[in-house]
């Protein structure tokens, strides 16, 4: 099944659900109003919204509209919580090694992860508003799960089946603003700014065999200014599976629904499979001449994120977006 947010409908939208091949939709406010609804009431809602899918693939829904991804915002435009993890440890060990430090044993067994804003999410067309172009903007493409209500210290063996729903993220960063964030200790703020996610969310179940073992099995493909830039496997050197980073968001508190999580930025062991974020490749850089040659984002390059099906269909829509100048 694959649901999507109108953009119209006040901030949470409008949810729709999207047909397998991303051609039309349909409405279903008489179900649930907001994904965010849906999701808090998914055992009841879900089965229903599933015949409705199915109608909608066999071309059995009267009011089926033509998908146009410009008028979706983000899944969730906006979600109770928000958190990023950090799984793919080749990409942890570069940019680790590029400053001189290696990785500490922990991370072997111990998820990284961070709590961002959650307030306002921006849509898989947005284009991405900073002020100064000087300040090392970044794209970062990720996998993220909306998850129902997880009860407090849920274990991992547990853990999966609260996931509901799949997106891709641009989990977007200002590199140059971070370090001095960092330096003082407390988490970073200006160096993220908002997060954008794919047109469509989608359930595990319509992922077949490529979600296993709380992951997702397939290249994650980005082009910069139309030029591949990256399409490292998800599925490959995540250290950590979606159902082990649950586990560990929720250790000490529970996760209301709706709460998303990602993977981090995907990273193989393979360099042939290039990068999914700017500084991965400038770190390759710095290891291998001492400095780094390609350039952050500048205004009005775009970048484009995107998954493939094994018949080379498009599963979640792309996001595509391009940087803008904010004019206070």
């Amino acid at each position: 099944m694959k649901l999507a947010s109108l953009k119209s409908g006040g901030r949470d939208g409008t949810l729709i659900v999207v047909n397998r091949q991303l051609t039309h939709y349909t409405t279903v406010t008489g179900l649930a109003p907001t994904l965010q609804d849906a999701i808090e009431q998914w055992q009841d809602i879900a089965p229903r919204l599933e015949n409705i899918y199915t109608d909608l693939n066999n071309g059995n829904v009267s009011n089926a509209s033509p998908f146009d991804v410009n008028n979706v915002a983000a899944p969730l435009p906006r979600a109770y919580q928000w958190l990023d993890g950090s799984a793919y440890l080749p990409h942890v060990e570069r940019v680790r090694k590029a400053r001189g430090a290696t990785m500490p044993p922990s991370f072997l067994t111990d998820p990284l992860m961070y709590q961002g804003g959650s307030d306002t999410f921006i849509g898989p067309t947005d284009s991405i508003y900073v002020e100064d172009d000087t300040w090392g903007i970044d794209f970062e493409s990720e996998v993220a799960v909306i998850v129902n209500d997880v009860p407090m210290a849920t274990p991992s063996k547990y853990a999966a089946s609260h996931i509901k729903l799949l997106m891709l993220v641009n989990d977007i960063s200002l590199r140059n603003l971070i370090p001095a964030e960092l330096a003082k200790g407390f988490g970073f703020i200006q160096g993220k700014p908002p997060t954008a996610f794919s047109p469509v969310a989608v359930t595990p179940e319509e992922l077949g065999e490529s979600w296993s073992n709380a992951k997702l099995h397939l290249p994650l493909i980005s082009h910069l200014n139309g030029k591949q830039f990256g399409n490292p496997n998800a599925g490959e050197d995540m250290q950590f599976g979606f159902d082990e980073l649950i586990a560990h968001a929720a250790k000490t508190r529970p996760l209301g629904a709706g709460t998303i999580i990602g993977s981090g930025t995907v990273s193989n062991k393979d360099l042939e499979r290039g990068c999914s974020c700017l500084a991965e490749r400038r770190v390759l850089e710095i290891i291998d001449s001492g400095k780094a040659k390609t350039p952050f984002m500048q205004f009005g390059d775009k970048i484009r994120i995107e998954m493939l099906d094994q018949d080379k269909q498009s599963i979640f829509g792309a996001i595509d977006q391009d940087i803008k100048s904010w004019k206070p």
